[in-house]
């Protein structure tokens, strides 16, 4: 029997509950740090002139130059001095806007003011405008908001009675290069994993063999609950199973959702797997579901305090969780009739998404090691990195730092938009032996594809693939039934729609499908399904799909360069910035780009580019 569609008003209730609790946290603190970024793209009223100060220089500029710069790109001569600087992703940043309904602006701009990340937000912008009062910024924010043209730097200038404004360019540029790293970042990476992992050679399919079609096995779908008393710890899974997958010693499979998520995120490959005779189990982890981020009260303490959003013993009790699954499974295939020979839990392919693909990697073998997160999170600013990077840092609480998690029986990995970071250490992920499978978007802004899927597949210590979604988000893996569509729908989510992401998900059916399979008799049959040929048929415009064994050696070199720099004790900012090669005029000896950099070094710039807190509740 087929799972009833009648469970889908039951998820979407509970997507509302979750859109309700993340404006609780302030959801829609997300784009008022982008959108200092945009600084300028119309005529100023109030202010004609800038006085930029930098350290002890000081020189005053008309706003018309800026304009014209963010306008044409062409640098006017009152702006030749900060010519080094003027890159063309600055003019990116100077022409951006942050569009609002005129209907719901004041509803935004209050919940964003009156949240942690408001302050934040108003705190930076007046250290970078330090001759502007909190009230005159908080009254400029919100008429600025309420323009036709969207909200930017410059609609809050023009709402500040002020003929000329002093700016600290130190800040102010530190703020517009965070921001533009991440752009070019993304597009960088977009670029040249698109050009060089792409493939010449059509792949010659067999006429009899299609992947992704439906299986024509039927399966029953049922919810079994688990308690493990020693933990206190209830665990409701998700089982699909059929007489096939009884009668046959195929691999089990175990599906583990992202932090904010439930059992059913990725139930469409759950009921593809199921369909082909494989029996699937989905756990989901009670510490950190969808239900933890619905109760959560509001505690403007957890943006310096992680583990108030996710527990530090979730990094510990989600391997665990399914460690005691699989016994319990093992239990009822040797005691229930019902169940017996449906769990093959010697041969389990664990898929994972977001904080779930950390979960199979730390079974699969890879050691958490938070020796380096220690110092990593010793002086982070919680809203200048990623959220992924952020969230890590709640592990800091636990009172063991080096922890073996590993279960033999995990024989495949399948890791989507893996939560990485800091949390295996230097080495750890080398320990990673089994033939493992990451996903990684290009445009996922939660758990960034250089730090957490690029870095990482390079340290993995055997057969390995990585699968790039170029133009993905960190919900483009999501089954559209169980992801709020709002989340699609709101300014600050850069998440992609359903119907964007359907290729990707045929994808994603035939290569799970085709992974699982090389744990049986039929691995050469699928094997050319794991392949860069058939990943790119499935691409669109708007999703290029690669995959490969093997990083470019331009993706190498740039991983490379960035190690080096980040051993060394220089801000995380300025390290990535010359990794990419930004403002390589700092070292051309001229006394106001000699003195910037000084001061970017220096500087502990706070940023609202991002906040966490929605950012998580999203996976």
């Amino acid at each position: 029997m087929r799972l009833s569609k009648a469970s889908g008003a039951r998820r979407l209730s509970m997507g509302d509950r979750l859109r309700r609790s993340l404006l609780k946290v302030g959801y829609f603190g997300v784009g008022l740090g982008v959108s200092f970024a945009a600084v300028m793209s119309e005529p100023s009223v109030a202010a004609e002139r800038v006085v930029l100060k930098v350290g002890p220089l000081r020189q005053a500029i008309e706003l018309a130059d800026l304009e014209s710069f963010a306008r044409t790109g062409d640098v006017p001569q009152n702006l030749q001095l900060y010519q080094r600087f003027l890159s063309p992703q600055v003019q990116l940043s100077l022409q951006q806007t942050l569009d609002l309904d005129p209907r719901m602006s004041d509803r935004v701009i209050e919940d964003v003011l009156s949240s942690a990340n408001g302050e934040l937000l108003v705190d930076t912008l007046s250290r970078v405008a330090p001759n502007l009062t909190m009230s005159q910024l908080q009254s400029a924010i919100r008429l600025a908001a309420s323009q036709a043209d969207g909200l930017s730097i410059l609609g809050i200038l023009r709402a500040v009675p002020q003929e000329t404004l002093e700016v600290d360019l130190s800040a102010a540029l530190g703020l517009v290069s965070q921001l533009n790293l991440s752009v070019l970042e993304s597009r960088s990476l977009s670029g040249v994993l698109e050009t060089e992992l792409e493939v010449a050679s059509s792949l010659a399919l067999s006429s009899r063999l299609d992947p992704t079609a439906l299986g024509k096995v039927e399966f029953a779908q049922r919810t079994i609950s688990f308690r493990d008393t020693e933990r206190d710890r209830v665990i409701p899974v998700e089982v699909y199973w059929s007489e096939d997958s009884r009668a046959s010693d195929g691999p089990l499979v175990v599906l583990s959702h992202g932090f904010g998520a439930d059992r059913y995120f990725l139930n469409y490959q759950a009921e593809h797997l199921a369909s082909h005779g494989f029996t699937v189990v989905s756990v989901e982890h009670p510490g950190s579901n969808v239900q933890v981020l619905v109760n959560l009260p509001v505690d403007p303490a957890i943006v310096e305090e992680p583990s108030r959003l996710l527990p530090a013993t979730e990094f510990l009790d989600r391997p665990r969780d399914v460690s005691f699954v699989l016994d319990r499974l093992e239990r009822l295939d040797r005691l229930n009739n019902d169940y017996t020979g449906a769990f093959n839990t010697e041969a389990v392919t664990i898929i994972g998404h977001s904080l779930g693909g950390y979960t199979g990697l730390a079974l699969a073998g890879a050691k958490l090691d938070l020796r380096s997160l220690q110092t990593f999170c010793q002086n982070i600013q919680p809203l200048v990195v990623s959220p992924a990077d952020w969230l890590q840092c709640a592990a800091v609480d636990l009172p063991e730092q080096i922890a073996d998690l590993s279960d033999g029986r995990i024989k495949q990995v399948m890791a989507m938009n893996p939560l990485v970071g800091e949390l295996f250490g230097d080495a750890g992920l080398s320990n990673v032996t089994v033939p493992t499978l990451l996903l990684t978007g290009t445009q996922d802004s939660v758990t960034p594809t250089l730090d957490q899927q690029l870095m990482p597949f390079s340290q993995l210590g055997g057969t390995k693939y990585l699968l790039a979604v170029i133009g993905g988000t960190h919900l483009s893996v999501g089954d559209p039934n169980n992801v709020n569509p709002a989340l699609s729908e709101l300014p600050f989510m850069s998440e992609l729609r359903g119907e964007d992401t359907a290729s990707l998900r045929e994808l994603l059916k035939g290569v799970s499908l085709s992974l699982v399979q090389q744990s049986t008799p039929q691995a050469d049959e699928y094997r050319p399904f794991l392949s860069g040929a058939y990943a790119q048929s499935f691409s669109t415009s708007l999703l290029p799909l690669r995959l490969t064994e093997t990083l470019p050696n331009s993706v190498r070199s740039w991983l490379t360069v960035s190690e080096r720099l980040s051993a060394k004790a220089k801000p995380r900012l300025t390290d990535r910035l010359m990794a990419l090669g930004y403002l390589k005029a700092l070292n051309r000896g001229q006394q106001l780009q000699a003195t910037l950099a000084v001061h970017l070094q220096a500087s502990q710039v706070v940023t609202v580019l991002r906040s966490p807190l929605p950012m998580m509740a999203s996976r």
